[in-house]
């Protein structure tokens, strides 16, 4: 089969350096597998890959990705809710696919062999390619890529899909990747090697670390379950971050993933780090912390929450969800689509209620602007700097002078939560800040975004419920 995919926003870059309409055709099993990492942004690992295409010349549309569960009896249902939230999501998104292209990709384990993944990942395949069929989308391909190898489950001709196997194309050698690098589009690695910049120790002195972190929740949780101790506990971890971004931003970046990552930690102590993600627990705190999302600060910002992620190591996993979902905001903020959805993707499964993560893996996937949620911290940050210097002007005037009223930031919401706006000081609700629509096509995923409330406000219907919350936040000071 050949399958026509656009180049031009297939992945995160947003303003690409070839022409909006550059196209190419693929030709077979060989050029839909060298185009995936191109697809996705990076080398999918693990995964379930599966492509919608849309009209008779097979138009790339929506994608989504999934880790191959460990389980074989939890197929059949990942298979058909994968099916339901591509082809629904394609739907909201205007049109439903024609077909579907699936890629399973995993490596063997030590000593086994390609081909052995490929026949254990059979049954998956199949049950994949039906789940489809019942919605009447068909699957025109699916593929198994393994060990450098690739295997077709649709075709049965020995002549063009041997039992071996067929070899991977070299790398950066296809038309794909020409159209690629004309269009300004890179690939970051591998999914393994990007969730390894995210991921806590599990070598080197995390005992250490443990201490710090027993330390400053002994310390700060108290503090910031009151309320004149939250608003020091904030200023102090918004001082610290504020610190350590700056020592990042001076220090020389080394040209390895790996030695850049080392690098940064060794700036950085065990204590410096328990503070500020124990500090990052309390949500008012971490949505501050978020206004670090472009220009020069953006890079050392994501150095500095990459970090403090790779930290959260022991029992303090869950409190990874506030660092990697500033992560994830920072690359989505900056253009790096595929980084903030691994980003999001591990916040999510550090604590999956976790709702500002929420919110913007739902916007990331719906391909939303993520401007809009910029122009909602900045006008924040105005406001609050406003107010202050206010504050310190009162403070400073003579008695008996009034002062000027206060006005609130605006807060962001997701839709259908339940909640609604706090009204102005005239009374009428402010309005909604509401995220736009990319121009360009987007991977499936949950229903749209609008903005209202601050951004990882808890919504109702949250798994979490009020009490079960006040419990939490008693016993770590966390905050969704």
């Amino acid at each position: 089969m050949a399958a026509r995919g656009t180049v031009i926003g297939m992945n995160s870059h947003r303003e690409p350096t070839g022409p909006a309409d550059e196209q190419v055709t693929l030709r077979g099993p060989a050029e839909l597998v060298d185009a995936l990492p191109y697809v996705l942004g990076f080398h999918p690992t693990d995964s379930i890959v599966m492509v919608a295409l849309h009209g008779s010349s097979g138009r790339f549309g929506g994608r989504l990705r999934l880790g191959i569960p460990r389980a074989a009896q939890e197929w059949p249902a990942v298979a058909k809710q994968l099916a339901e939230c591509l082809v629904e999501g394609s739907e909201r998104r205007g049109a439903r696919p024609d077909g579907i292209v699936v890629f399973l990709c995993q490596d063997p384990p030590e000593g086994g062999t390609g081909r052995q993944v490929m026949e254990r990942l059979r049954p998956l395949a199949q049950r994949l390619r039906t789940a489809c069929g019942t919605l009447d989308v068909p699957v025109y391909e699916a593929l198994c890529i393994s060990d450098g190898r690739f295997w077709s489950y649709c075709c049965p001709d020995a002549r063009c899909c041997p039992p071996e196997g067929n070899p991977l194309g070299v790398p950066g050698t296809s038309a794909m990747a020409a159209a690629a690098a004309y269009a300004g589009i890179h690939v970051r690695g591998t999914l393994r090697e990007m969730e390894a910049r995210l991921t806590p120790w599990t070598a080197g002195d995390t005992a250490g670390q443990v201490r710090a972190l027993d330390a400053a929740g002994s310390a700060i949780v108290p503090r910031i379950l009151d309320a004149q101790g939250r608003q020091q506990v904030a200023a102090e971890t918004l001082a610290l971050a504020e610190q350590l971004r700056r020592r990042l931003a001076e220090a020389e970046t080394a040209t390895g993933w790996a030695e850049a990552d080392a690098a940064d930690d060794r700036l950085i102590s065990h204590e410096e780090a328990a503070s500020v993600i124990l500090g990052l627990q309390d949500r008012t705190t971490r949505d501050r912390a978020a206004e670090c999302m472009e220009g020069p600060d953006a890079a050392p910002a994501l150095r500095l929450w990459r970090a403090l992620a790779r930290r959260c190591v022991g029992g303090y996993a869950e409190h990874a969800a506030a660092p990697l979902t500033l992560a994830g905001w920072v690359a989505w903020s900056t253009g790096d689509e595929p980084g903030a959805r691994v980003a999001l993707g591990l916040a999510l499964r550090a604590d999956p209620g976790y709702l500002f993560a929420r919110l913007l893996h739902q916007a990331c996937n719906d391909g939303l602007d993520p401007e809009d949620l910029r122009i909602c911290l900045r006008t924040e940050r105005t406001e609050r700097e406003t107010r202050e210097a206010a504050g310190e002007g009162a403070a400073r005037h003579e008695p008996g002078r009034p002062r000027g009223p206060r006005r609130r930031g605006r807060r962001v919401r997701l839709v259908g939560a339940g909640r609604t706006s706090r009204p102005s000081r005239s009374g009428a609700p402010k309005p909604p800040v509401t995220l736009r629509k990319k121009p360009r096509p987007a991977a499936a995923g949950p229903a749209a975004v609008s903005s209202r409330r601050r951004p990882g406000a808890r919504a109702a219907g949250s798994r979490r419920g009020a009490q079960s919350g006040a419990q939490s936040g008693a016993q770590s000071g966390r905050q969704p």
